[in-house]
């Protein structure tokens, strides 16, 4: 009985309380979170990277850069020390409440990584992304560039043959990842690669919250997103302007013509239709107000269909304004 009982605790201090654990085993992670986990985890080593790189931004520039795949490579070997070899989990696991299960264990509990699960994950994921960013320097290191150590003929043969071979061995690579993530799509299970050939899973390390959102709410979110949709596909099908136009000139037609009729054209040529100051190179589109040349070129190039902002008049090409002007002898 007492062995029974040492068990158990060896099992709830390695794995959390196997209450919990039993359960969200049972609840299977969603695979936006799954997908969420990874581009956070991403983020982080992007991140760690930028930080690192203006340590030395005062130096001379390139420094860091015959050297930036083992950086790299470096700075994903600290996070995975404080990280998934620590906890079995992501910092993007951990945010969403997750962490790594061992699926090669039997038991039906939860069970974290092994030591060798950990290091396998380490060495399968940056060991091909430091010798993919290498693998032109290691053809050169091996002398298979002109002037090596061999003959040009052999090595112009041995670098198309190795060349092939990394070219089969990244295209089959990249097909298995396809599959995988058709597989992961299907199943729910195992985004990555890796994550199946080691046998690792994301499992829920708390219990998850269940939230309970009722149908009129969820009916209300979709009726408004939907509204806000159709707005921002028609809001700009409409001619703001020529309404705006059109409704001043129906609310205070009247007055304005007859205001701008006793002016003459000495009124219209103060205010620019469009930016209100004074016209610049006076132009006219077909109707009686005036527009800055460039303000009124602006919006014809922008604008195929421009009316008038005052009147409503389609405006046509951009012609300078004609005036005439009398000399009075004294």
């Amino acid at each position: 009985m007492a062995g029974f009982e040492n068990e158990d605790t060896q099992e709830r201090t390695a794995g959390g309380s196997a209450p919990e654990s039993n359960v969200e085993l049972q609840t299977p992670v969603l695979r936006i979170t799954q997908l969420d986990a990874l581009e956070l985890d991403s983020a982080l080593e992007q991140l760690v990277w930028t930080q690192f790189s203006q340590c030395f931004q005062n130096f001379r520039p390139g420094l860091l850069t015959p050297v930036e795949p083992e950086l790299r490579a470096l700075l994903h070997l600290l996070v995975w020390r404080f990280t998934l070899y620590s906890s079995s989990t992501t910092v993007g696991q951990s945010l969403l409440n997750l962490h790594y299960h061992n699926t090669l264990s039997p038991s039906p509990r939860y069970r974290p990584l092994s030591r060798r699960q950990k290091l396998c994950l380490l060495l399968l994921t940056a060991g091909p992304r430091w010798l993919r960013e290498r693998s032109h320097s290691l053809l050169l290191g091996l002398g298979l560039s002109p002037g090596g150590s061999v003959s040009e003929r052999d090595n112009n043969f041995l670098e198309q043959g190795l060349r092939c071979c990394l070219t089969l061995v990244s295209g089959i690579a990249q097909l298995a990842s396809l599959i995988n993530f058709l597989v992961f799509l299907k199943k729910g299970r195992h985004p990555v690669m890796v994550e199946r050939i080691v046998g690792a899973q994301a499992v829920f390390s708390k219990p998850s919250a269940v939230r309970d959102i009722d149908y009129q709410y969820m009916n209300r979110e979709m009726m408004w997103h939907g509204f806000a949709e159709f707005l921002i596909f028609l809001l700009p099908l409409i001619n703001t302007r020529k309404l705006k136009a059109t409704v001043s000139s129906f609310v205070f037609g009247g007055k304005s013509a007859g205001g701008k009729r006793a002016g003459g054209e000495q009124g219209l040529l103060k205010e620019c239709g469009l930016c209100g100051e004074w016209p610049t190179m006076p132009h006219t589109v077909g109707c009686q107000h005036v527009f800055c040349y460039y303000c009124i070129k602006s919006h014809s190039i922008a604008d195929a269909c421009l009316t008038c902002p005052k009147c409503g008049a389609e405006a046509g090409q951009p012609e300078p304004v004609k005036m005439n002007v009398e000399m009075i002898d004294r």
